[in-house]
């Protein structure tokens, strides 16, 4: 059994969604982070940068449990335990785990950027918003010529690097206002938001 400690955003539905894709048995916890529960030191023992989502596989290697934290890591180690949705062949598999870095280290953190700016931040900072919106943009451009003439990002299969940026991408305002303009991200978010188990992981914890 898996224990998740999580919370409805973007990061922490990429693992809800991959938990109901992979069909594996878990556990969802409500981490409240608009309470400050993920400072709790319950939580800190499991995920030491005090950031959602984290997991707990009480099967994990050796039969011994295993907690792990940050969303891309977990992703892999969930496709990994499961054998599906991350290829085997070599080729396939790191173009998908590329295309997850991808993920981790542009699509979340930039996009993430942007919504705080527009949406949360106490005071407006006009260069800001401008610098992650012009950037959430271009990851999209980046994400759109990938797509032109396949169904997925990589590996030639749906993925997790599929389900990482889908979390991201699907309800992001950049992409919603302005879907015409980068028609193979809709089509593929379309294919994706079809799926059964992403729509039951969208609403773990909701």
């Amino acid at each position: 059994m898996i224990d998740l400690y999580s919370f409805p955003t973007p990061n922490g539905k990429k693992v809800s969604v991959a938990l109901e894709e992979l069909e594996l048995p878990y556990r969802p916890h409500r981490v409240d982070i608009e309470k400050g529960e993920q400072f709790a030191p319950d939580f800190l023992a499991i995920s030491p940068n005090n950031k959602i989502p984290a997991i707990v596989d009480q099967d994990g290697p050796g039969g011994e449990p295993l907690a792990l934290f940050e969303s891309g890591a977990i992703l892999l180690y969930l496709a990994e335990k499961a054998g599906r949705l991350l290829p085997t062949t070599p080729r396939e598999r790191h173009e998908v785990v590329a295309w997850l870095m991808f993920q981790v280290g542009g699509v979340g953190p930039m996009f993430g950027q942007a919504s705080h700016f527009t949406r949360f931040a106490p005071e407006q900072v006009p260069y800001a918003i401008a610098r992650y919106t012009a950037e959430a943009e271009r990851l999209l451009g980046v994400m759109d010529r990938r797509l032109d003439g396949r169904d997925w990002l990589a590996g030639g299969a749906y993925s997790v690097a599929d389900i990482a940026s889908y979390c991201w991408v699907a309800g992001h305002s950049v992409r919603t206002a302005n879907a015409d303009r980068w028609p193979h991200v809709a089509a593929w978010v379309a294919r994706i938001a079809a799926r059964p188990g992403v729509q039951r992981g969208w609403k773990v914890l909701a």
